[in-house]
């Protein structure tokens, strides 16, 4: 089937203003990203999509007759933002909302779709353009936002992929199914919502949880997150890089630490910010000893950062505490660590240096 002349005008007008398109599509990704990361919401990924010439082609002989001029299509550039929260689409819509001028005749929230039988579980679809700047041919052209949370978005992939556009479309025997789904999938991102509240609240009140019973406070990667950053540690991390002739790297980054942390003393026995710090407080002497006679074995062994990482004082007791304690292994502790080198003489090796300033100290 061959393009009718007005569609092939469009085709070939499109062609020519391809890149013109291309540059639309990158300013409305660079002031979407922006204004994401300005209200400060973390999102799962944000893409988009360019129309090429050849699909626009494909689009015209679908719709024969549809289309007068480009600026009747709306989907020739397209942006998607996943969320991780359902409550997190209504926060970007809002961002959106502020900047870009939204066609609203075009546009659909179907998250406010509330009929209890409802088909689909979607998220937002706006059709805008930028306020003040000109583009081609000297208007603005619209372009497609969709926004959806992960579980919405898993619902659209695999609807899509079933082959579903509509509820007549469904069988009437699996559309019950369709809609226990969708309320299923309902239940689970407003129970992540909770979850997400609740770690956020948990995050808040753990200095006045920590400081009035921390005997109550179990260890976990928020909890030693804000451990690393506590006075006595912070000051027992000091003396250990200072015993190690090292500096402490005090704005090293590394998001996995804390959870790596947190697993080696679970395995190690110790479960409470009270717990830790009474330990601490009881071997400080031998910890600092330990590492400074530690070190010149492993040297080669640690991952070479230029200095000791926030924590290293943990670190130390762990090990510490792993050669004195019948039924614990320091090469485990060692590999929580992610240290390099042969486990097995690595764990000869750290139980050495442990007998040796174990037995120093008993003298």
């Amino acid at each position: 089937m061959t393009l009718s002349p007005p569609s092939a005008e469009l085709v070939a007008a499109y062609r020519a203003k391809h890149g013109d398109y291309l540059a639309l599509r990158e300013d409305a990704m660079r002031l979407i990203e922006g204004l994401i990361e300005g209200a400060g919401i973390k999102i799962h990924h944000l893409t988009s999509r360019i129309k090429t010439p050849g699909s626009l082609a494909e689009k015209m002989r679908r719709k024969p007759g549809r289309y007068a001029q480009l600026s009747d299509i709306t989907d020739l550039v397209g942006v998607r933002i996943i969320t991780y929260f359902e409550q997190d689409v209504a926060a970007v819509s809002r961002a959106l909302e502020a900047v870009f001028d939204i066609d609203w005749d075009n546009s659909v929230d179907k998250s406010k779709f509330h009929d209890p039988d409802r088909f689909g579980y979607m998220g937002v679809h706006y059709v805008m353009r930028f306020e003040s700047r000109k583009y081609v041919g000297g208007y603005s052209p619209r372009f497609e936002v969709q926004i959806r949370s992960i579980l919405q978005h898993a619902w659209a992939e695999i609807e899509h992929d079933l082959g579903y556009k509509s509820r007549a479309a469904v069988p009437r025997e699996v559309q019950r199914r369709f809609y226990r789904l969708a309320g299923l999938l309902e239940v689970a991102d407003e129970e992540f919502m909770t979850i997400h509240r609740l770690s956020q609240d948990y995050v808040a009140t753990l200095p006045e949880r920590i400081e009035q019973a921390p005997d109550g406070v179990f260890i976990d990667a928020q909890s030693m997150a804000y451990l690393m950053h506590d006075s006595f540690i912070h000051g027992l991390d000091l003396e250990v890089a200072r015993a190690l002739n090292v500096p402490l790297l005090e704005d090293w980054i590394d998001p996995e630490r804390p959870q790596r942390l947190s697993s080696i003393l679970d395995y190690v026995g110790v479960r409470s910010v009270g717990q830790l710090h009474k330990e601490l407080h009881r071997l400080k002497g031998e910890v600092v000893q330990f590492a400074a006679a530690l070190n010149p074995e492993l040297q080669g062994v640690w991952t070479p950062v230029g200095g000791a990482r926030p924590g290293t004082s943990i670190m130390h007791y762990a090990l510490w505490r792993a050669c004195g304690h019948a039924g614990l292994e320091a090469d485990v502790v060692a590999k929580l660590l992610d240290l390099r080198g042969s486990s097995g003489s690595l764990e000869t090796r750290i139980r050495a240096v442990y007998a040796k300033v174990h037995g120093e100290r008993a003298v």
